[in-house]
């Protein structure tokens, strides 16, 4: 069983794919090339899964960091007899602009030790078990390291030094103060042959890689306000969940990372959901301009093509290239991490209706619209086709937000979405050819408003609910105040406000989506990061800008020592939660800083003149 705690891991991502790399020194999760590839190291899932290990070889003492503006990782190992630094990254490929960082990645896993000082043994631990573990594969010595065949993975690791080879690969040389020594490992199609990596070619990877991530961030990142440090951070992490070659976004690297430990809520999370992919883009706006928004609206389009008349819902979720079956199957040979099963691949919502997606999409192209070129006729077809549905549709059940696998309902959120939906359609009806539309927009969108301030508020709650007729409190109502539904200093929505802050948030100040709630599922779960982040926001929308920083802080305060944040936090221990890094947390805490920052700009008094 792995018990090493989630927030233990560090991420490495090339934009195709992505690692977590443990603060020991252990890559225990890689699938190669894809983010949805079969993994070749799955330690974190079960130990027979895989991992790559290299550290020093007695006790020592880490500490780890990002380099500045990039996501490459060094870790600083300090041991009786000298000092040791690890420098892992996902091979990106050279970017001189940064727009088209990945682009040329060569599926290549970068791992350079340095000895700094004294002199050190090393550890090296090569054991690749493809397929979520269920492959052991042959692997041959070569001149310059090792190949490894089996199932449908072809490797080739670059190593300078002999390696023992028995069901796995190991050497232990020494380093002394100055030396370097650079491994790398490249996955290609079965049948081709890696290349093996010379150490100058090793190092110029690693160093083209981190003027990459700089071009990035220099030609991406704007943000000047509170917590600069952390929203810029929190937008390379969120590029890093984008898949190059087609624009989509993973809602999150990894799969069946609990939202309870030793619970049955285990879900694959490396697929592009059309809420949190928009959410994604909306939060980019705040972190890094999006100049990439453009490919994902193309790519979304085109995997959502197939009915021009709009008689299915749209589906809620996409495979990273566009495929639609995403049929949920179990692993049963992983034990999941600390027994939490089963350890699932795919996802079940995919066949989900959510009607919330509408309103999603339509508020990220409206957000984004003036750092677009002009939309293709194809996509002012599909956003046109979007409010249509959302129309035709807001009176209908759904499953909502939260994905629930008990019976539809008439969620507050979902009929929310669809008034967004409509509201910015009509914001924009002249540059989607579709003025012709107006008025029945409008009369929808006022038939949404009507029904959720009659049937979404409940008096006995004291609050707008999870339903209509429900007295179930649930955070997604605060984002009636942050899409502009209702301004957030409102009697009701205050009253909304104050009911999560009292009765939906833990002892640790932390919200939950939800409380007694029947979603179809045994067991309970954490407190969620991005309904906390909500919380922020909502309360700087209603001018409490105290209170919202006092929240902002106890989230910001969940990150690990390199800025990370799972789904969700386990309330009595603080411990992190779920599939691992989570876009949706760093979306909420993004648009939660830029919430602030706009509020007490708002707040300070005119500048004065300086007298004469």
């Amino acid at each position: 069983m792995n018990d090493r705690p989630i927030a233990d891991y560090a991420l490495l991502s090339d934009c195709h794919t992505a690692a977590l790399v443990s603060r020991h020194g252990s890559v225990d999760w890689l699938c190669m090339p894809h983010f949805d590839s079969r993994s070749l190291f799955g330690r974190i899932l079960g130990p027979q899964a895989g991992h790559w290990l290299i550290r020093p070889a007695g006790p020592s003492t880490q500490s780890r960091r990002y380099l500045e503006r990039t996501m490459v990782l060094e870790t600083t190992f300090r041991t009786p007899t000298g000092t040791l630094t690890v420098t892992d990254a996902l091979a990106s490929g050279p970017s001189r602009t940064g727009h088209d960082l990945g682009l040329h990645a060569p599926h290549l896993l970068l791992r350079v030790a340095h000895c700094t000082e004294g002199q050190v043994a090393l550890e090296v631990e090569f054991a690749p078990r493809p397929e979520y573990g269920l492959v052991r594969p042959r692997l041959m010595s070569v001149d310059g390291g090792l190949r490894c065949h089996g199932g449908p993975d072809t490797l080739g690791l670059s190593c300078p030094y002999p390696l023992e080879i028995t069901d796995m690969a190991r050497c232990a040389p020494q380093l002394r103060e100055g030396q370097y020594a650079g491994f790398a490992l490249q996955h290609v199609p079965a049948g081709s042959h890696p290349a093996m990596w010379s150490q100058q070619e090793i190092r110029t990877h690693l160093k083209d890689t981190v003027a990459a991530w700089h071009a990035w961030s220099g030609h991406h990142q704007r943000y000047e306000g509170p917590w600069a440090d952390l929203v810029d951070h929190s937008g390379r992490v969120l590029q890093s969940l984008t898949f190059q070659p087609t624009g989509a976004i993973v809602a999150a690297p990894t799969t069946s990372l609990p939202e309870e430990i030793g619970g049955v809520r285990n879900w694959d999370y490396r697929y592009s959901w059309v809420r949190d992919a928009s959410f994604t883009l909306d939060a980019l706006w705040v972190a890094a301009c999006p100049y990439e928004a453009e490919q994902f609206f193309r790519w979304m389009a085109q995997a959502a093509a197939g009915d021009p008349d709009h008689h299915q819902d749209l589906q809620i979720m996409f495979g990273i290239r566009g495929e639609r079956d995403l049929s949920e199957r179990e692993l049963p040979h992983l034990p999941g991490w600390r027994d939490s099963r089963p350890v699932r691949t795919g996802n079940g919502a995919w066949a989900q209706r959510q009607l919330d997606v509408y309103g999603e999409l339509l508020a990220a192209f409206h957000k984004l619209r003036h750092h677009l070129h002009d939309a293709d006729a194809h996509t002012r077809a599909f956003l046109t086709g979007l409010a249509d549905t959302a129309a035709a549709r807001w009176r209908e059940k759904d499953q909502g937000i939260w994905e629930v696998r008990s019976e539809p309902q008439h969620f507050l959120y979902s009929k929310l979405m669809c008034w967004v939906a409509l509201d910015r359609a009509l914001d924009m009806a002249g540059e989607l050819g579709a003025q012709e539309r107006i008025p029945a927009w409008r009369r929808a969108r006022e038939e949404i408003r009507t029904a959720v301030e009659q049937e979404g508020w409940s008096e006995s709650a004291g609050a707008y609910t999870q339903a209509f007729g429900s007295d179930t409190l649930d955070a997604s109502a605060l984002m009636m105040a942050i899409v502009g539904f209702e301004a957030a200093d409102t009697p009701r929505m205050r009253a909304t406000i104050e009911a999560v802050r009292t009765r939906l948030t833990g002892p640790d100040g932390m919200v939950y989506r939800y409380l007694a709630a029947d979603d179809g599922l045994p067991g309970e779960e954490g407190t969620f990061l991005l309904c906390t982040c909500w919380l922020a926001q909502a309360l700087a929308l209603a001018g409490d800008t105290e209170a919202a920083r006092t929240v902002f802080e106890r989230v910001a305060g969940c990150m690990n020592d390199v800025g990370l944040l799972a789904e969700e936090v386990e309330p009595a221990t603080g411990e992190l939660l779920g599939n691992f890094p989570q876009a949706f947390s760093h979306i909420g805490l993004v648009n939660a800083a830029w919430a602030i920052h706009q509020a007490e700009s708002r707040a300070e008094p005119p500048a004065q003149s300086r007298p004469g």
